[in-house]
C-alpha cells in the first residue's frame, strides 16, 4: 500500500523525493509495528551528475529535562522502555518537510494525500501486524493512540479493515500547516501530556533535523555512501570494504566466503558502541570511521581459518521500514524511517493516533560515556541505509529495517548482489546469518538461517553456530534497487508477506 501510494505520486508528476515522502508517511499509516511520525528518519538523496548525495539527520533529541541520574537513581543500568525518558522528539515530521521543501516538485500537501485516505478510508491489516498488536496486547489494549488495532478490545486479524481517523486528522493537519502544525499544536500537547516535565514546549518547537556530510567509501567501481553517526551506517559499507580487501572467493556458497564476511563485520563492529554518538562527543571524527588506515588495519587482524577475538590489540584513536525509490530523470532517494524496538515505546499520542518511539534506549547511563543521556542530545541510532555511485550517478540503493544487525543484513546483500553479481531474487531468498555478540573480547557467536550448509564449516572456523529452523522475517525486509544497467532492477523480500518492489 506504502508502495502504490509513491507510484501514485511518480504518476501524478512528483518525483522521487515526493514519492518517498508519500511512502513513508503511508507506510506509517498501515504498519505502524515498523514506523510512525512518532519515530525518526535518515535519508540519502542523490541527483544525476552531483559527485555526492544530500544526507538528512531527522533524529530526534532527548527533552531539556533528559538525565541519566534520574534512572541510576532508579537503579537501571539501561533505559526501561517503560519510562518516559526512552521517549526522544519525534523527527520525522521535520525530516519530510525538508525534504519537501529542499528537493521535492509537488506540495507536501500533495504527497501526505494518500496516506490521509488510507487513515480515513481503511487498510486491510497484514499477518505481521496482526502478529506484532497481539503480542502487544498487554501493553496496547488500553491505549487511545492505537485504540484501532483494539476493535472490542482484541487485537485486529489479518484481512480486517482498519481505519485510523484521528491519525489521518493529524497528516490533514500537517498538510495544511506544516511542522508548526504538528511541533506546536495538538499533537505536541498530547507529547507533553504523557511526558510531562522531561519534555518542554521549547524542545518541540525546535528543529530536529539538519542536512549533514554523508561518509563514503570506494568499493571497486562504486562509492557507497551513508549517514555519518549518530547513526551506525558505517558498519555496512565499512564491511565490503574490509570483504573486499581479504581476497574472497567468488562463490557465496564457498564456506571461506561466509567466514570472511563474518569476520569483517566482527573487525569493525566491536568498537560500535563506543564510536557512535553525536559529532560532538564521539571519539574520533566522523569521517575516520572509514578511513584507509583503519580498514587496512582490520583486514589484516583477520584469520582466514580462525575466529579471531577483537580487540587484537590497543584500540585505536526492529521496528523500522526501509523504503528507496529511483525516478527516470536520475533522482534517487535510500530512506529510512523508524520507531526503533518494534512499536516503540508504551507511549502514544492520545488525540493525535500516533505511537512514540523509544529511541532513548540507545542512550548510555554511564557517567562520562559519548553516549551518555543528557539534555537536547540524540541518541546512537541503527538506522543504516546507503546510497551508492558510479561515476556521479546513482548506482544501487540498499538498506532494510532489522535494529543493531542492519548493517549485517547490508553487508550480506552487498557482497552477493553488488560485489558478486548475484540476480537479486537469488540474493534475497540467500540464507542469511547474524550475530548479536560482537563487542570487546567476544567470541563469534552467529544465527543461521536454514539452508546454508554452512554450520558445521563455520565451527570447524571456532564460531559457535545456531541453527534456525525457518527463515527470519525480522531479518528483513531488505529494499534494493539496481540502477547500473539499461533497466531499474528491483526485488522484494520473500520474508515478509508487505514487501513489494515496483518498476513502473
Amino acid at each position: 500500500m506504502s508502495a502504490e501510494a509513491g507510484r501514485h505520486i511518480l504518476l501524478s508528476g512528483g518525483n522521487a523525493a515526493d514519492a518517498a515522502v508519500a511512502i513513508v508517511a503511508a507506510q506509517g499509516v498501515v504498519a505502524p509495528e515498523t514506523c510512525g511520525i512518532g519515530g525518526d528518519l535518515f535519508a540519502l538523496i542523490h541527483a544525476r551528475g552531483e559527485e555526492a548525495p544530500l544526507a538528512i539527520n531527522a533524529s530526534g533529541r532527548s527533552g531539556s529535562g533528559a538525565d541519566a541520574a534520574i534512572l541510576r537513581d532508579l537503579g537501571h543500568q539501561t533505559v526501561p522502555r517503560e519510562h518516559p525518558l526512552t521517549v526522544t522528539i519525534p523527527g520525522c515530521v521535520d525530516g519530510l518537510q525538508a525534504i519537501s521543501e529542499r528537493v521535492g516538485t509537488v506540495s507536501m500537501a500533495s504527497c501526505l494525500e494518500p496516506a490521509i485516505t488510507l487513515a480515513k478510508e481503511g487498510f486491510a491489516a497484514s499477518t505481521e501486524q496482526s502478529r506484532a498488536f497481539t503480542a502487544m496486547a498487554g501493553v496496547y489494549r488500553d491505549n487511545p493512540a492505537v485504540a484501532d488495532f483494539y476493535p472490542d478490545g482484541e487485537a485486529v486479524q489479518a484481512g480486517d479493515i482498519v481505519t485510523r481517523p484521528q491519525l489521518g486528522r493529524t497528516l490533514q493537519e500537517i498538510a495544511d500547516g506544516g511542522r508548526d502544525a504538528f511541533y506546536r499544536g495538538r499533537a505536541s500537547e498530547d507529547i507533553i501530556a504523557v511526558l510531562g516535565p522531561h519534555v518542554t514546549d521549547d524542545d518541540l518547537a525546535r528543529s530536529q533535523f539538519e542536512w549533514v556530510d554523508p561518509i563514503g567509501i570506494d568499493i571497486r567501481d562504486d562509492v557507497a555512501w551513508t549517514l555519518p553517526p549518530n547513526s551506525a551506517g558505517y558498519l555496512g559499507p565499512g564491511t565490503l570494504a574490509v570483504f573486499s580487501r581479504l581476497d574472497p572467493p567468488l562463490d557465496p556458497t564457498d564456506p571461506l566466503w561466509w567466514h570472511l564476511l563474518i569476520e569483517a563485520h566482527r573487525s569493525l563492529a566491536w568498537e560500535r558502541d563506543t564510536l557512535v554518538a553525536e559529532p560532538r562527543t564521539a571519539p574520533i571524527d566522523p569521517m575516520e570511521l572509514l578511513s584507509s588506515e583503519r580498514l587496512d588495519g582490520a583486514a589484516e587482524a583477520i584469520s582466514r581459518d580462525r575466529a579471531g577475538i577483537w580487540p587484537t590489540r590497543p584500540a585505536q584513536p526492529s521496528g523500522t521500514a526501509y523504503m528507496c525509490v529511483a525516478d527516470d530523470a536520475g533522482l534517487a532517494v535510500s530512506i529510512i524511517q523508524s520507531n526503533y524496538r518494534g512499536t516503540g515505546s508504551p507511549f502514544g499520542a492520545a488525540r493525535s493516533g500516533f505511537l512514540l518511539q523509544d529511541r532513548g534506549g540507545g542512550f548510555s547511563l554511564e557517567r562520562g560515556h559519548p553516549n551518555e543521556l543528557l539534555p537536547g542530545k540524540r541518541p546512537a541510532h541503527t538506522l543504516s541505509p546507503t546510497l551508492w555511485t558510479r561515476d556521479k550517478s546513482a548506482s544501487w540503493l540498499l538498506g532494510t529495517r532489522g535494529g543493531e544487525i542492519q548493517p549485517q543484513l547490508v553487508a550480506q546483500m552487498g557482497a552477493r548482489a553488488i560485489l558478486g553479481g548475484s540476480a537479486l531474487e537469488e540474493a534475497q531468498r540467500a540464507p542469511r546469518w547474524t550475530m548479536r555478540r560482537y563487542g570487546p573480547g567476544e567470541v563469534s557467536a552467529v544465527s543461521l538461517e536454514p539452508g546454508s550448509d554452512m554450520a558445521a564449516h563455520l565451527r570447524s572456523l571456532g564460531h559457535i553456530v545456531t541453527e534456525e529452523m525457518r527463515p527470519q522475517p525480522g531479518w528483513g525486509p531488505m529494499g534494493i534497487i539496481d540502477l547500473t544497467g539499461p533497466d531499474v532492477m528491483a526485488a522484494a523480500d520473500p520474508r515478509v508477506d508487505t514487501a513489494r518492489a515496483l518498476v513502473l
